[in-house]
């Protein structure tokens, strides 16, 4: 196909590959290596992990945010267990039971919250309810940064949970999907958010970052990582030719260049944002935090949007959703905005 489409922002995933991705996948390309994860570029993202991180965490690279998420809890818990999630996190509405799944049966937890953010109460009430051997033994909290609706825990919020947990004998787990987007909102560095506020195991969003495939799982206790190379062969995470989901991370990760992308896409929902502020009859659904946008607008308009051409999702609280990756054009951010209130002003002469 040579014809390209106008870019959309329904979804962060939409984005190609990032340059620094890109160029390091085709020089990993270059000749053969060893299988399985035996090789120099797989070796080279662990340790360009671990100097980021300023920690000698264990590393593993598998195919997607779904097999991450589940595999980590499945290695915190057992399956008479239980994980403490929001109602909106992503293991709960998306994940088509998985964490269930590979953890033989540990059951979710959820929580009603604001915007999907957990709190100290919350996670003390839930984990407290009960204690006799008929409920599940709550073992795991797990908190999404950012959240489903585009907010973030504040660094201090972090370290209430993990106090919180470590009070309660619970891990921490965070789902990072988009943590590059929020260490380059918050201005700190991924040791800040992670293991020095008390995360026990993150997993690290590499697609939403910029790459063709992959994630990766941090445990900054490697007595947590025991067995997991083995959950990662049993659940068909093994890749053999490892070096392809590897050999991206070091090009990303090459003087901070993950984090430069996700400043470009935070900018890029800041910039729609503010538009949608001086826009009459839509509005903001939750604060642009990081790279997520939610519109609330009139059906008619939503329409209207979509006939000219806009591609979009609406879900929590019936919003519409705009992601803004590494790629993100201003220009055409600026047309979206320039088109939503030209919809806009329209439903409102046609009322």
């Amino acid at each position: 196909m040579t014809t390209k489409a106008p870019q959309q922002f329904a979804s962060d995933n939409y984005a190609g590959i990032c340059p620094a991705a890109l160029d390091a996948m085709l020089a990993a390309n270059a000749g053969s290596a060893v299988a399985y994860g035996r090789d120099d570029w797989t070796q080279a993202a662990s340790d360009a992990m671990r100097a980021a991180f300023e920690a000698d965490a264990e590393i593993f690279f598998v195919f997607n945010g779904t097999a991450a998420n589940s595999l980590a809890l499945a290695s915190l818990c057992r399956s008479y267990q239980s994980i403490i999630a929001a109602d909106l996190a992503h293991i709960e509405t998306d994940e088509c039971g998985a964490p269930e799944f590979f953890s033989n049966g540990a059951k979710l937890l959820t929580v009603p919250t604001q915007g999907g953010k957990l709190t100290p109460d919350a996670i003390t009430a839930i984990a407290t309810s009960r204690d006799d051997i008929h409920f599940p033994k709550p073992a795991v909290v797990t908190i999404t940064q950012p959240t489903e609706t585009g907010l973030l825990y504040t660094l201090e919020e972090i370290r209430e949970i993990a106090a919180t947990c470590r009070r309660l004998s619970l891990r921490l787990h965070m789902d990072g999907a988009r943590f590059a987007q929020a260490v380059a909102a918050l201005g700190c560095t991924p040791a800040d958010m992670t293991w020095r506020a008390g995360v026990d195991v993150l997993c690290c969003g590499g697609t939403k970052g910029g790459m063709a495939i992959g994630e990766a799982v941090v445990f900054f206790d490697r007595a947590l990582a025991d067995g997991f190379d083995y959950r990662c062969k049993q659940a068909g995470q093994l890749a053999s030719k490892m070096r392809f989901l590897s050999a991206p991370w070091v090009g990303v990760l090459t003087e901070g260049r993950w984090i430069g992308y996700a400043r470009h896409a935070n900018a890029a929902a800041r910039r729609l944002g503010a538009r949608i502020e001086a826009i009459d009859g839509v509005s903001l659904l939750f604060p642009v935090q990081a790279n997520a946008v939610f519109v609330v607008m009139p059906p008619a308009v939503a329409s209207a949007l979509r006939d000219r051409g806009w591609v979009f999702y609406e879900f929590i609280g019936g919003a519409a959703r705009f992601m803004f990756a590494w790629d993100a054009d201003l220009a055409r951010v600026d047309q979206l905005a320039d088109d939503l209130a030209s919809c806009a002003g329209a439903s409102g002469r046609n009322a």
